[in-house]
């Protein structure tokens, strides 16, 4: 079912990037096809929302704004069951966000002259919540309560419209939008929604920030746009890596590689580990468990793809440098000492770090946001947080004589930088007095 990969005779200098699983996930080749998209939807507006909408989802509408009383009415037959687990969620996610809300710093760097970072919310956020294989209820809390606790003053939430509900999107994503407080929704999916929260189409205005996770159109959208409007990432599919040694248990760790592989077809779930023996039972556990599961055929294309394997290494020491390469939406550390093992990984989306922290904890109820990085890019990119709906801006506020001690200094740099006009504009400040002509 899964594929494995003997890294244990590979040289310390080996770039391990090219030797872990990967899914082909090209969204230059997607541009290509979302591109006529999004100009149609900056020069028609809901014209060519409408249209793209009965295209690719086979829904018919008139209006793409969700009504208010839909909303309502999926709250009210929302499982009591379902909205406790939502609560929570909402109330831990609100807790972590609240702590890493930073304050305004100031900076006194003499008499007079200070500089103050201050965090802005954004003015307004469109929020991207994906429908396709499963109804991702939980993006609709990850994505608004970062940014509601970030102070954005208007928010617009778009996901794609369900022929099996009448052209809305589903029910409980409706239900979690009432929940928190949203209540302009749009039934619109893929590239169009993305373009639509960018150049504004029908009711909807356009927004500064997209955010949310979708498939490679939707990547390939905001890739597209970025600069039209600010974006979190270019989420894909769902990746996790599991690091671990003899003293992981198959049962969990082969439970967790399924969690993921469930997701979607495309989903990759990497295991990396010490252990020969860790290994063949984790291949028996996955038979077992993926037939015993729900999505069965979906579970065992993902896993049999390349975008999935069990690395072999010689020990956790590369591990280490093999899942840093990887740079994993999704890491669990299974080890001996796994705090101690998490603390030396650089590149991950979120770590989840022993046998009880599963990646399924961090989807719904850790306090911790599942909206993360994949395909590589946690080397470079973060995950969603209260930060990303905030933008800083620096306010100088400098007296005379502030200027005064620094105003040789801002003349000689502008002018060996042959920009005398702007070594002048410090310079007519003390025009006349003893030292003013510098």
């Amino acid at each position: 079912m899964i594929r494995r990969i003997d890294l244990t005779d590979a040289a310390p200098s080996v770039d391990y990037r090219g030797s872990v699983p990967r899914a082909e996930f090209d969204v230059e080749a997607a541009a290509h096809a979302v591109r006529p998209v999004i100009e149609a939807v900056k020069t028609r507006g809901l014209d060519a929302v409408l249209e793209y909408t009965a295209k690719f989802d086979g829904v018919e509408q008139t209006d793409i704004r969700v009504p208010v009383e839909a909303l309502t009415e999926a709250l009210e037959g929302l499982d009591p069951a379902v909205r406790a687990g939502l609560e929570e969620s909402i109330r831990r996610l609100r807790l972590t966000c609240a702590a890493e809300l930073e304050a305004d710093v100031t900076t006194e760097l003499g008499e007079g002259a200070l500089v103050t970072h201050r965090k802005v919310p954004m003015d307004r956020v469109g929020l991207y919540v994906p429908g396709g294989l499963a109804p991702l209820v939980s993006s609709v809390v990850m994505n608004t309560v970062p940014a509601q606790v970030a102070g954005v003053g208007s928010i617009a939430l778009a996901s794609p419209p369900q022929k099996h509900n009448n052209g809305l999107p589903e029910s409980t994503i409706l239900a979690a939008c009432a929940l928190l407080g949203v209540d302009e929704v749009y039934a619109v999916g893929g590239a169009q929604a993305i373009a639509m929260f960018a150049h504004g189409a029908g009711d909807c205005a356009p927004v500064n920030l997209v955010t949310g996770p979708g498939n490679i159109y939707v990547a390939a959208a905001k890739r597209e746009l970025r600069g039209v409007v600010g974006i979190d990432s270019e989420a894909g599919p769902t990746e996790i890596a599991i690091l671990a040694d003899d003293t992981a248990d198959a049962a969990f760790v082969a439970a967790d590689l399924i969690s993921q592989a469930e997701h979607d077809p495309m989903a990759s779930s990497v295991l990396v580990t010490d252990s020969v023996a860790l290994a063949d039972a984790v291949v028996v556990e996955l038979e077992k468990q993926a037939e015993a599961t729900k999505h069965t055929e979906r579970i065992r294309t993902a896993l049999g793809g390349q975008q999935s394997g069990i690395v072999i290494v010689r020990d956790v020491e590369q591990g280490i440098a093999v899942v840093d390469a990887y740079a994993a939406e999704h890491l669990e550390i299974h080890t001996r000492d796994a705090d101690a093992v998490a603390a030396r990984v650089r590149n991950a989306g979120a770590i989840f770090v022993g046998s009880f922290a599963p990646v399924s904890l961090g989807d719904y109820c850790a306090g911790s946001n599942h909206v993360l990085p994949t395909a590589g890019c946690a080397c470079h990119s973060s995950g969603l947080s209260v930060r990303a709906f905030t933008k800083s801006v620096h306010v100088i506020s400098y007296t005379k004589a502030a200027l005064a001690e620094v105003a040789d200094h801002v003349v000689t740099l502008a002018n060996a930088e042959d920009l005398p006009g702007h070594g002048q504009a410090v310079s007519v400040r003390f025009a006349g007095e003893a030292g003013g002509e510098k």
